[in-house]
C-alpha cells in the first residue's frame, strides 16, 4: 500500500473538477553569490496582510509538484498568500554557479526567507517536504530562538530527517527499481548542464555510470557542495540531530510507511525537545496524503493542507 499511496498522488490523482486554476507569477532573485533563484507566488487575492506560506519542495520538485499545487489550492480557499522558492536549477533553467542544492542548503533557506519576511506584511511561516523539510529543519535548529524573527513556526514533510538511514534504504529493493531511476533520470542531465558550463567540475563518466543516489551524490552533490564524501554529507546535513536545538513551533510529518524512510530512523518525543511535535501516521507512503483538492483513494485520515493549517492556527496534532 506504501507505493501505491505514493505513486497515485503523484502521477494519478486529478484536482477535483470544480477547483480553482492555480495561476502563479515569478520573481527572479539575485542570490549573494551573483547566482539566482525564482519564486514562484500564487497570484494574491487575500488581503496584504494575512499569513504568507513559504513551501520548499522536495528533490527535483518545483511549483508544480502535485503537493505545491494542493497546498496552493488551499491557500486560495483559505485567503492565504503561497510561494514556493525553487531550490538552484529546478526552476526550468540552470542556475548560473558552480554548485547546485543539496539538503542541508539550510543557509540558502535562511536568505530566503529573511528576503520574503522583509517584504511581507503578514506573519509568515514556512513548510518543507521532503528533501526540502530536512533543509528546514535544519535551518530551524541552527537558528534556535532567531527563528522566531523570522517565522512563526515550521513544519517538515515526509522529510528523511536521518540522511544516512534514508540515502541507503532508497537504494534496496523495491526502492531501487521504483525512484531511484526516476530521480537520476532528471538529475543526470541537469548535472551534465552544470559540466557544459564548468568542464572540469566533476567526473563525468562517474557520475553517468552511477546507478543510484548514494554513487552520485559522491560524484556531484557531495563535492560540489564542500563535503568529503557522501557519508559526510549524508551525516552532516542531516536534520535529527538538530532537532532539540528548535525553539518556535515545529511539526514534522512522517508516515509510518513511507517506502523512502525506514521506521527505525523516525524522531522520537524524548529526542527532540518541547517545541517540536511529531505526527507518525500508519498511512500516507511518501507525500501520498498531501491533497484535499485531490480524489479521495485510497481514503487518508486526514488531508494534509488542513492537517498544516490547524498546527499553524493553533498548535493541534492529528490523534493516530
Amino acid at each position: 500500500m506504501s507505493h501505491l499511496e505514493t505513486i497515485w498522488a503523484a502521477k494519478a490523482a486529478k484536482p477535483h473538477p470544480k477547483a480553482q486554476a492555480i495561476r502563479y507569477h515569478r520573481e527572479r532573485w539575485t542570490t549573494p553569490d551573483s547566482d539566482f533563484i525564482d519564486v514562484d507566488f500564487l497570484t494574491p487575492s487575500a488581503a496584504i496582510d494575512r499569513p504568507m506560506w513559504v513551501m520548499f519542495h522536495g528533490l527535483e520538485g518545483s511549483s508544480q509538484s502535485h503537493y505545491a499545487r494542493a497546498f496552493a489550492r488551499y491557500a486560495q480557499d483559505h485567503d492565504l498568500h503561497f510561494c514556493v522558492p525553487h531550490f538552484r536549477g529546478c526552476s526550468g533553467e540552470i542556475n548560473l554557479a558552480p554548485r547546485a542544492y543539496h539538503s542541508g542548503d539550510w543557509q540558502e533557506i535562511d536568505w530566503i526567507l529573511r528576503r520574503i519576511k522583509a517584504q511581507h506584511l503578514g506573519d509568515v511561516y514556512a513548510i518543507g517536504v521532503s528533501l526540502g523539510g530536512n533543509a528546514l529543519m535544519r535551518w530551524a535548529g541552527e537558528l534556535g530562538g532567531a527563528a522566531g524573527n523570522v517565522v512563526r513556526g515550521v513544519i517538515s514533510i515526509c522529510s528523511p530527517l536521518d540522511l544516512v538511514a534514508s540515502g541507503f534504504h532508497i537504494g534496496k529493493g523495491l526502492n531501487r527499481y521504483i525512484y531511484t531511476p526516476m530521480f537520476l533520470r532528471s538529475m543526470k542531465p541537469r548535472a551534465l548542464q552544470k559540466l557544459a558550463q564548468y568542464p572540469s567540475l566533476f567526473d563525468k563518466q562517474k557520475m553517468l555510470a552511477s546507478t543510484d543516489l548514494y554513487e552520485f551524490d559522491n560524484v556531484f552533490t557531495a563535492p560540489l557542495h564542500g563535503f568529503k564524501n557522501t557519508e559526510d554529507y549524508w551525516t552532516r546535513a542531516s536534520a535529527k540531530p538538530h532537532l532539540a536545538s528548535i525553539q518556535i513551533p515545529a511539526l514534522a510529518i512522517n508516515a509510518v510507511n513511507d517506502p523512502f524512510i525506514p521506521n527505525e530512523s523516525l524522531p522520537q518525543p524524548s529526542k527532540v525537545g518541547r517545541y517540536v511535535k511529531l505526527w507518525q501516521p500508519k498511512h500516507g507512503g511518501h507525500v501520498g496524503f498531501a491533497a484535499d483538492c485531490f480524489k479521495s483513494f485510497p481514503g487518508h485520515l486526514q488531508t494534509l493542507p488542513q492537517v498544516v493549517g490547524e498546527f499553524f492556527k493553533s498548535g493541534i496534532v492529528p490523534n493516530g
